[in-house]
């Protein structure tokens, strides 16, 4: 079907779907809720959803023989033009739904990689989506080759996948060799950054939480309340209400005042199933993660499964190794919900705030907790250093925010506030 605006221009392509899901010892109903979201990020048309409870999958078809059935008369009788499961298809299974459909037959996986390919804008974004991509395809050559043949591209076929027919396994293989190798080269600048900003003793804030939950918006926000230059407005990132609207990691550098900065990054969002394959890819970019001093968990209020939303990412954290970090919880979108359910949350606190990103409010106090988080181990000390200890003045000055220079006659007098970390390595001028 093909897609046109307001304008009667014709901006792509949409699919009628049948989504379908298996449900074997847990309720998938809001998995298949978001399958829908997702479904509708890659210009995708619900028509119709089946869900068929099993004890065990079936290894040739995943859903039974019967459903199998069923489900090639939805397609024919409702004009589908794809089938999209909510679970991961082996490439025998993909091949064998696709004979029996006569459609094209994708998963969740698929459907995620198609949205991120879309999505990515920066080299190392779209080289990590299809190092991703070609991971997914490699053991699945047969079922995706019938498919490319027969059905050409579109969904589930984006990027590498239009090569697929004229490259076999050792050329894939190659490319993924390639793609790691100039990812490589890629976090070795990461590599010199982060020893810059350990260097300048700058600390780094994380945003991290469930997609679309306002990560983006916060970091505008605080942007906005904090930059003073007259670019602010160019440094802001890109928010859309919708599913993995940006993929690529921001950074910069905020000033609470002027001795008090710090690094805030804005990551790539979190969902439920999050193939493991986009962890994979996407490893070296939110390795950021795990050396940041403070991570902002932004949750949606708004969702009805919010509490969900903070597992999904807590797994997430787990999985890339940054779950031991500090975490302040940020209850987000609190302007959407009536005065009488706001009072019965019970979330402010050091550790969860209640927050709209979009209107500015409660963020005052998140980011003087963040101070304090950031900061807590730095003294107000006093120096006196005499003039013919010149290198000494030096360190104080690279080592600690200055509050004031006095030149006494005994020497430089400085008052500053200065990490416990670096107290000791000027104890003997400290007044």
């Amino acid at each position: 079907m093909i897609k046109f605006n307001d304008q009667n221009e014709v901006i792509g392509e949409e699919y009628n779907a049948i989504l379908v899901g298996v449900e074997l010892d847990e309720d998938i109903s809001y998995s298949m809720e978001e399958l829908k979201g997702l479904c509708e990020a890659a210009s995708i048309e619900p028509i119709c959803t089946m869900v068929q409870k099993m004890e065990r999958p079936n290894t040739a078809t995943l859903i039974g023989k019967g459903k199998v059935e069923e489900l090639k008369e939805a397609v024919n009788n409702m004009e589908a033009d794809l089938v999209v499961f909510n679970d991961e298809l082996t490439g025998m299974q993909l091949r064998n739904l696709e004979e029996a459909t006569g459609v094209r037959v994708i998963d969740r996986v698929i459907l995620i990689l198609d949205i991120f390919s879309k999505r990515a804008t920066s080299r190392e974004g779209k080289l990590q989506v299809e190092l991703a991509q070609l991971r997914y395809r490699l053991p699945r050559l047969t079922g995706f080759g019938k498919s490319l043949s027969r059905l050409g591209g579109g969904i589930g076929t984006r990027g590498p996948g239009e090569k697929k027919l004229e490259t076999d396994r050792r050329h894939i293989e190659r490319r993924i060799y390639d793609i790691r190798d100039e990812l490589r080269s890629i976090a070795g600048t990461r590599t010199i950054q982060k020893k810059q900003r350990e260097k300048n003793d700058i600390p780094v804030v994380c945003i991290v939480g469930y997609t679309n939950s306002g990560k983006s918006a916060l970091m505008n926000d605080v942007i906005r309340k904090l930059d003073r230059a007259q670019d602010a407005e160019n440094k802001e990132v890109f928010e859309k209400d919708m599913l993995f609207a940006t993929l690529d990691t921001y950074r910069r550098r905020i000033d609470l005042d002027d001795s008090h900065s710090f690094v805030l990054v804005d990551t790539i969002g979190f969902v439920s199933r999050l193939p493991h394959l986009l962890v994979e890819a996407f490893k070296s970019t939110l390795e950021i993660v795990t050396e940041a001093d403070l991570l902002l968990d932004v949750v949606d209020l708004t969702a009805d499964e919010y509490d969900m939303h903070v597992k999904v990412t807590e797994k997430v954290l787990k999985e890339i190794g940054a779950y031991d970090k500090e975490i302040i919880t940020c209850y987000n979108k609190m302007d959407l919900l009536d005065e009488g359910r706001l009072n019965a949350l019970n979330f402010t606190g050091k550790n969860s705030f209640l927050i709209s990103a979009k209107y500015d409010r409660g963020v005052d106090e998140l980011l003087e907790e963040v101070k304090k988080r950031l900061f807590r181990d730095r003294v107000e000390v006093r120096y006196l250093v005499p003039f013919a200890k010149g290198a000494a003045t030096s360190g104080i000055r690279k080592d600690s925010e200055i509050k004031s220079v006095e030149y006494v006659e005994e020497g430089t007098l400085i008052t500053c506030e200065i990490p416990e970390k670096y107290r000791s390595r000027y104890e003997e001028f400290e007044i």
